[in-house]
């Protein structure tokens, strides 16, 4: 539907070129030219070079392509979903009125296969029928995110997807779903990759599709106070039903909901992507930072470099208050980032790197936060790959400021672990001085 819309947006651009170009060329030619001069200018554009012809055709198209490109991002994006919601208030008999829309995409690529929002929209839906209350919380008044996806393989072979995109936000009550039944199944996407065709994407194929998240009234308010949302994406499988064969790394997509929402997520974009940042913990502000410091070390036969850090205090939200609550004269997170270079014969599990920070001269330490960490069991650093591992920690603010932040903070960093958490380094460590 998007593509036919597209074709005929630039279809009906160049044709209004043409006929302007037209038009301006009669308006030039005067009422009561002479014969003499008929022949002149039929004269002049049979001389007039092909390549010149064909240069101005070239630029009339590429000037459409780029203004179908512009509206097929926003418009077009808004016209589709301006249907799906006639459809949706028609099946359910109730009033729809569109809150927010973002048609700007996101895309998580795992190897040679890539997952898409291209865009999305929050939907207030009330007084529908009793018949769909369930997924809203038993009520007749709610919201529906849709959201339209594209599961791309550029791959040689064959791959397996499970679109299990789960939406949760900070202090959503649970995992949210597609809802099937608010629109047409055929143009759904776990229509599309289901358990009747196993979930294949065939090489070289893409599949676009809808995903709709029901809230309740009340589920509704939350969201729209917290202002943003994320999306689980999950790895491609190469063999049917073997997660053992899972490749790639899983990713997020975070949606803004309202102003607010976009606000947060461009100033969330400033901090490296701990556990904080990514799940939307509470509030960042920079202190202080450094970036390309390009400090290495060698354990072993990983090269480690030290590329930057960042001093930010911080606020947790109400639901994660309670995790910080030793912290009670506020709170300073210190997250480092370091590459690696992993020239040895096993994969470094970045959930089971260790690391130490020592402060006040030496005095005191701390050990790293792992729970804070956007870190899973499968995270690896491959044999013969590099890749970025990030470290944090957390600081009394009261002594960061009268005592800490103006001596040395020092890192001790390993011995690396495989993911198993057996030592691949020797018992080796590297120090950094930030």
């Amino acid at each position: 539907m998007l593509r036919k819309l597209i074709m005929l947006l630039t279809t009906m651009i160049v044709t209004a070129l043409i006929l302007s170009a037209c038009g301006s060329e009669k308006e030039k030619e005067p009422a009561n030219a002479s014969e003499a001069d008929n022949k002149e200018k039929v004269t002049q554009a049979e001389e007039e070079p092909e390549e010149e012809l064909a240069e101005e055709l070239e630029e009339v198209k590429e000037d459409s392509e780029d203004q179908a490109d512009e509206i097929s991002s926003t418009e077009v994006a808004t016209t589709v979903f301006s249907e799906l919601i006639s459809y949706m208030e028609k099946e359910t008999e109730g009033t729809a009125n569109v809150m927010f829309e973002n048609a700007e995409p996101q895309i998580h690529t795992m190897e040679d296969v890539s997952v898409s929002l291209d865009a999305y929209t929050l939907v207030e839906l009330n007084d529908f029928h009793t018949d769909f209350s369930i997924p809203f919380n038993d009520e007749t008044d709610g919201g529906v995110i849709m959201a339209q996806y594209t599961v791309t393989n550029n791959k040689d072979v064959d791959v397996y997807y499970m679109p299990a995109l789960y939406m949760s936000f900070t202090g959503a009550p649970k995992d949210y779903n597609n809802y099937r039944d608010l629109l047409p199944l055929e143009g759904q996407l776990p229509t599309m990759l289901a358990p009747e065709n196993d979930y294949l994407l065939k090489a070289g194929e893409s599949v676009t599709g809808y995903y709709t998240y029901p809230f309740g009234k009340e589920d509704l308010t939350t969201v729209l106070d917290v202002s943003t949302a994320t999306v689980a994406v999950p790895e491609p499988l190469l063999e049917k039903g073997d997660l053992s064969t899972s490749f790639g790394k899983a990713g997020k997509f975070t949606l803004s909901l309202n102003e607010a929402g976009a606000e947060k997520v461009a100033a969330n974009a400033a901090f490296y992507q701990d556990r904080v940042t990514a799940e939307d913990m509470g509030e960042k502000t920079m202190l202080e930072e450094a970036d390309d410091i390009n400090k290495s070390e060698a354990i072993g036969d990983v090269n480690v470099t030290l590329d930057g850090y960042q001093f930010t205090e911080f606020t947790p939200n109400e639901v994660e208050a309670p995790r910080f609550e030793n912290f009670t004269n506020g709170i300073v997170l210190l997250t480092v980032k370091f590459n690696l270079d992993n020239k040895g014969s096993e994969a470094i599990g970045l959930t089971s790197t260790p690391s130490r920070l020592t402060v006040n001269d030496g005095a005191q330490y701390m050990l790293e936060e792992g729970m804070l960490l956007d870190y899973s069991y499968d995270d690896l650093i491959e044999a013969g790959k590099s890749g970025e591992l990030l470290q944090i920690y957390t600081l009394d603010k009261e002594q960061y400021d009268k005592i800490w932040k103006d001596k040395a903070f020092e890192i001790e960093i390993g011995p690396f672990k495989n993911q198993d958490a057996k030592d691949i380094s020797k018992g080796k460590t590297a120090n950094f001085e930030l």
